[in-house]
């Protein structure tokens, strides 16, 4: 078979693929289970000990013994190093002498002041010599009190020359050698000489940095896992203990410290060692959930009916029907969300208190700001039906959506929209939700054997599954369908296709296709 007949029939074959019956697109159906549900906020940092301390010496002179090395655990007032003791050994012997010396002078002072008592009595000596008498003895007995003062100080110092462990803990740095001479803290300006470093390392923390946008959610006492590259298939438990209040700015990323505290009793987490922290803001047990992947909101819920091979209007008359269902308190909100006709929420009462109701693209109802007019609401609610549709709005449309959403903005009631839709909505609202409110989405489940659209009610997502508050029980399937954006670039693929065999060849009947059509592109000159 030559070249250009080899050319010719794949090229048949092609287009006989892209012509034939398109196969149903596979779905995935996926019990409904019970599993742990854990929302994290992740952050980064260092190990540190909670308590650091440096050991010094109040006495000066040469190390003449060193007991402990660095690692070494020691307990509290054990012999760390020896100072040599000489000099203050000398001191504490002239303390001695000195007292005795001032003990001697006071009991002769003692002896001098009765007998000047006794002349003074009998009149042989004056006034002014029995006041000396009075002062000698004062002087002598301030002399023993001085002296006794001396001689403990002494004492100290030469206690000084063993140093010991202020606290139980361990040495994490030793500063100084066996005959180097020291300096004390208490005669140096300089602050003394640092002989070790020592901290307890039976409980450490971690000063981790957290993002703005989970700040909020960080609260103390709240339980934190830590993995470290040592053991990384070890975590560690801890829990939140303070939010540091200043900002730290890195990089234009705004970050809060967060202290963690780790219980720490084998010694195994070292000062210095970087960690990865995962705060559990929230966390649910044993809960019912299904894949984020099955969840559908009002503004894709007719696509995946068209996956489905069902007739989108027939599933948003189920979905309407299902809507009054749903508890007093969130009937507006869930029907517009659910995929109620878009009769049904224009007939939706406006709250209490507002006149003029919006329909946001994630299906959500909210009351319209003070100061806009049904006139702007209804022109801005065009302006997003048209985006969603892929037309493009008017300008007055355009101009009114701009009011309408900067008043929103203003007022503080668009936290959280942009976020909604598709399955951004379901992973972006997990950690919105670990405080507990509930969401309200659809799922396409098994009903008898037909995919039937199903009003959910969810709670906590950790971007993998979600909880199920009501709607579905452990008996029930979801559907996972393939992504929109997978199934357009598909039929994209499939346009292009057509566009270059110039719409298919004799005999080969073409499959209509119920995306938009794009201009064909030139057909290729053949030769």
């Amino acid at each position: 078979m030559n070249t250009p007949i080899r050319t010719a029939a794949a090229l048949l074959l092609g287009v006989i693929a892209c012509g034939k019956q398109q196969a149903p697109i596979a779905y995935e159906a996926v019990p409904v289970e019970r599993r742990n549900i854990v929302v994290s906020a992740s952050a980064s940092g260092a190990i540190e000990p909670v308590l650091t301390v440096d050991v010094k010496s109040k006495a000066s002179g040469e190390i003449i013994a060193m007991h402990v090395q660095t690692g070494d655990d020691v307990k509290k007032d054990q012999q760390l190093a020896e100072i040599d003791p000489r000099i203050p050994r000398n001191n504490l012997a002239q303390a001695q002498a000195n007292l005795a010396v001032a003990q001697a002078q006071l009991s002769n002072a003692k002896a001098q002041l009765a007998r000047s008592d006794t002349l003074f009595k009998a009149q042989a000596i004056t006034q002014t010599e029995y006041d000396q008498s009075k002062l000698d003895y004062a002087n002598a007995n301030a002399a023993v009190i001085r002296a006794q003062s001396d001689l403990e100080n002494a004492r100290d110092r030469m206690t000084d020359t063993k140093l010991r462990a202020p606290l139980a803990g361990t040495i994490i740095a030793k500063n100084v050698e066996l005959g180097t001479v020291i300096s004390s803290p208490t005669t140096d300006v300089g602050g003394g000489t640092v002989l070790f470093k020592m901290a307890n390392l039976d409980t450490m923390q971690i000063r981790a940095l957290v993002d703005e946008t989970d700040i909020g959610k960080v609260q103390p006492g709240l339980l934190a896992s830590i993995t470290v590259d040592a053991y990384p298939n070890r975590p560690f438990e801890g829990s939140v203990l303070k939010i540091e209040p200043q900002a730290t700015v890195q990089q234009n990323v705004t970050m809060f410290n967060v202290l963690v505290r780790i219980p720490n009793p084998n010694h195994l987490l070292k000062p210095g060692m970087n960690t990865e922290v995962e705060i559990h803001v929230g966390q649910r047990q044993n809960a019912l959930a299904i894949p984020n992947a099955a969840l559908r909101t009002q503004r894709d819920v007719a696509s995946a009916a068209q996956v489905l091979g069902l007739d989108p209007q027939q599933v948003q008359q189920q979905l309407a029907a299902a809507a009054p269902q749903a508890p007093a308190n969130q009937a507006n909100r869930d029907s517009a969300s659910l995929g109620g006709t878009q009769a049904r929420r224009d007939s939706t009462p406006p709250a209490s208190g507002s006149t003029v109701m919006l329909t946001m693209p994630d299906g959500r109802t909210m009351a319209a700001p003070a100061g806009v007019t049904a006139a702007q609401a209804k022109l801005a609610q065009n302006a997003m039906n048209k985006r969603m549709r892929g037309e493009t709005p008017t300008d007055e449309e355009q101009a009114a959506g701009r009011a309408v959403f900067s008043a929103l903005r203003a007022a503080g009631g668009m936290g959280g929209a942009g976020g909604a839709g598709g399955m951004g909505g379901a992973g972006g609202g997990g950690l919105r939700r670990s405080q507990g409110e509930p969401s309200t989405y659809i799922v396409f489940t098994l009903r008898k054997g037909q995919p039937t659209p199903v009003q959910i009610r969810t709670g906590l997502s950790d971007l993998d599954h979600i909880e199920v508050v009501s709607g579905l029980t452990e008996q029930d399937t979801v559907l996972v369908l393939p992504s929109a954006s997978l199934l357009n670039s598909q039929r994209d693929m499939q346009q292009r296709m057509r566009s270059f065999t110039g719409g298919g060849l004799p005999g080969v009947q073409q499959q209509p296709t119920t995306t938009q059509q794009r201009p064909p592109a030139a057909t290729p000159t053949r030769p």
